[in-house]
C-alpha cells in the first residue's frame, strides 16, 4: 500500500476512534466535551508542537502533530454531529482557498519573491472580504487569543502593509527613547495606571522595531527566556555543588555565576 493510502486508511481509522467515544455507550468524558474545551485544547497542542520544534526532537515532533490532529479531528466531528459543518467541508474549503489564495501557482499571477506572494495573498484577503461584505476591520482576522507580542506584530505589520509605517529603522529608534523618556516620566509621578500604560507604549514600539528589522518578537522573547533558564540552571547547579541554594546565596555570588554561565553555558 502506498504512503498515500496508507495514511487515508489511518485518518479513516482515527475518525472512526472518535465516532466511538462520542458515541452513547463511549467514553463520558469525551462526550461531555464543548467546543470552547475542544479550542483550549487545540491552542495547547499547538504550543506543544512549537516547543518540539524548538527542541529539534523528531519523535515529539510526530507525538505532538498526533495529538494535535486529534484535537481538530475530534472538533471536527463535534460539528458533524451537529449538522454544522463536517471534516469533508473542512478539508474541501482549504483546498480551495489556498488554491485561489496561490494564483502564481495555478493561475496566471505572477510572484517571483516571498514579498510579491504575501502581498497578493493580502489583495486576495480583501476581495474576498468584499464579495462577503463584511465590515472593512483591517484587523478583524487575527485572533484575540494570540500571545502578546504575536498579536501586536501582526497587527503592526498589517497596518505597514497599507502604508502605516516608519520609512527606516532610525526613525522606530527614535520613537523608542520617546517612549522610554515617557515611561522614565510615568516612574517618576508614581501614577501605576499611566505607568501601565507607558510601559504597554514601550513594548509596542520594540514589537514595531523587531518587525521592521524583520525579527519575530515572539520568538526573539522565547530565546531569550530560555536563555536565562539555562544559565540560571547554571547557577542553581553551581550553588548546589557548594551545598547552596539560591536563596542562601548572596547577589554578590549569583552575579559571579552568572557571568561564569554566560562563558561556559552553550548558546540556544
Amino acid at each position: 500500500m502506498s504512503e498515500e493510502n496508507t495514511a487515508k486508511a489511518e485518518l479513516e481509522d482515527l475518525v472512526l476512534l472518535i465516532k466511538k467515544l462520542r458515541a452513547p455507550d463511549g467514553c463520558p468524558w469525551d462526550r461531555q466535551q464543548k467546543k470552547e474545551d475542544i479550542g483550549k485544547y487545540i491552542l495547547e497542542e499547538a504550543y506543544e508542537v512549537i516547543d518540539a520544534l524548538a527542541e529539534r526532537n523528531l519523535p515529539t515532533i510526530k507525538e505532538e502533530l498526533g495529538d494535535l490532529l486529534f484535537q481538530i479531528l475530534f472538533l471536527a466531528e463535534m460539528g458533524a454531529e451537529a449538522d454544522e459543518f463536517s471534516l469533508s467541508d473542512i478539508i474541501s474549503g482549504i483546498r480551495k482557498k489556498m488554491v485561489r489564495r496561490h494564483p502564481h501557482i495555478f493561475g496566471d499571477v505572477k510572484a517571483n519573491t516571498a514579498e510579491e506572494v504575501k502581498e497578493n495573498w493580502q489583495q486576495i484577503k480583501k476581495k474576498e472580504r468584499d464579495a462577503k461584505n463584511i465590515k472593512q476591520d483591517l484587523f478583524g482576522n487575527i485572533p484575540r487569543a494570540l500571545p502578546a507580542l504575536k498579536r501586536a506584530q501582526k497587527i503592526t505589520s498589517t497596518a505597514a502593509f497599507y502604508g502605516f509605517d516608519w520609512q527606516k529603522t532610525a526613525d522606530v529608534l527614535e520613537k523608542l527613547k520617546e517612549e522610554l523618556n515617557e515611561f522614565n516620566a510615568a516612574l517618576s509621578n508614581t501614577d501605576q495606571e499611566r505607568i501601565e500604560e507607558e510601559l504597554g507604549d514601550l513594548l509596542f514600539t520594540l514589537v514595531n522595531l523587531s518587525r521592521f528589522i524583520k525579527v519575530d518578537a515572539e520568538t526573539a522573547l522565547t530565546k531569550t527566556t530560555q536563555k536565562f533558564l539555562q544559565r540560571f540552571a547554571f547557577i542553581t547547579d553551581q550553588l548546589a555543588a557548594d551545598g547552596k541554594t539560591p536563596k542562601e546565596a548572596t547577589l554578590a555570588e549569583m552575579d559571579a555565576l552568572w557571568d561564569k554561565a554566560k562563558k561556559e553555558v552553550k548558546k540556544i
